[in-house]
């Protein structure tokens, strides 16, 4: 160890030695022989999700670890925000907070960044809209597909750094425009965050495919809320209607209210293609000027949209008020309703 630390003078190497001793009587270190000593540490590796900072070190969540471990920029082996990684768990020292370093990629969360092209002669380069990607992506002007010095394009990455402080090689996949145009930024939000524009057309034709027909056998396995004033709250150019309000007042002079919701589960079956791309989506996602839909069209603008003047099947939650608003009784369970408005 003197001669590999290049310590000559012999205070230097009984530093050395006191050293080993305190790592010894702390238990870090194990006397085999003398003079031989080997780690007393079991080696501990851990998998957990990356939580980049701006600077390009990263906190790493393990589950059923309280505290995140620390990763120094020089150690993330070229993980980047929201990949699973393996570490390795350094010796805990006193005070501090648990450190490690990346050992393994184990799943990228993404492989395609958006940004703004910085081109020059004989190379480019992407530099990311999030502030979570620490390093640039270098472009080979071969692979700019067209675009040009500050443009906002979609770059995919080819080729991983296996070292932090260097660039990933990735290829414009998609110009989409210059920075700061309305279609351009739209477009920019749904390649970052990777939406999915359309529907395969299995299941299009899948939902297309589901009946409209309300059976009266259906209808008698709920309560039949039509007689009911009931009306949406929604603006008027909304394209489908989730939701509904019903409210009657009861003989004894209490408030009846119904706060109801399409019934989406009666349509979409659990475990069909439907069910599995509705819970890839998780939502219906809006912007500015388009929806995104959780579901295709014929469900989410048709059969699962409360319009007025037609029966529909719902779920509810049925609660009676007295004058005070207090609630005196509640009710949960599927309805099926006709909004006037």
């Amino acid at each position: 160890m003197a001669e590999r630390l290049n310590l000559r003078s012999s205070s230097e190497k009984a530093a050395l030695v006191e050293a080993l001793e305190e790592l010894q009587e702390e238990g870090s270190l194990e006397e085999i022989k003398r003079g031989k000593y080997k780690s007393a540490i079991e080696t501990q590796f851990a998998e957990g999700k990356v939580d980049m900072t701006k600077t390009g070190s990263a906190f790493i969540i393990v589950e059923g670890v309280e505290e995140d471990v620390f990763i120094a920029p020089a150690k993330m082996k070229g993980a980047f925000q929201g990949d699973i990684v393996k570490i390795l768990l350094y010796a805990r020292r006193s005070g501090r907070r648990p450190e490690g370093e990346v050992v393994e990629i184990v799943k990228r969360k993404k492989e395609s960044f958006t940004g703004i092209l910085q081109v020059h002669e004989k190379f480019a380069f992407l530099v990311p809209d999030s502030k979570k990607v620490p390093v640039d992506i270098f472009v080979p002007i071969s692979r700019l597909k067209g675009g040009t010095n500050g443009d906002k394009a979609l770059v995919k990455v080819l080729e991983w750094p296996t070292e932090g402080s260097k660039s990933p090689i990735g290829e414009v996949v998609r110009v989409l425009g210059r920075p700061g145009e309305h279609n351009t930024e739209m477009n920019a939000i749904i390649a970052e965050f990777d939406l999915p524009e359309e529907f395969s057309p299995a299941l299009e034709s899948e939902a297309l495919a589901i009946s409209e027909e309300i059976s009266q056998a259906e209808i008698e396995k709920r309560w039949d809320f039509r007689g009911v004033p009931t009306f949406t709250i929604d603006p008027e150019d909304a394209k489908d209607f989730d939701d509904a309000l019903s409210v009657r007042k009861l003989p004894n002079g209490q408030w009846e209210i119904g706060i109801h919701i399409a019934d989406v589960s009666h349509y979409v079956r659990e475990g069909t293609d439907l069910d599995k791309e509705a819970l890839e989506r998780g939502t219906s996602v809006y912007l500015v000027d388009r929806v995104i839909p959780m579901l295709p069209e014929n469900l989410s603008n048709n059969l699962c949209s409360l319009r007025p003047d037609e029966d529909k099947l719902t779920f509810s939650v049925v609660v009676v008020l007295d004058e005070h608003a207090n609630i005196k009784k509640e009710w949960y369970g599927r309805t099926v309703i006709r909004s006037v408005k």
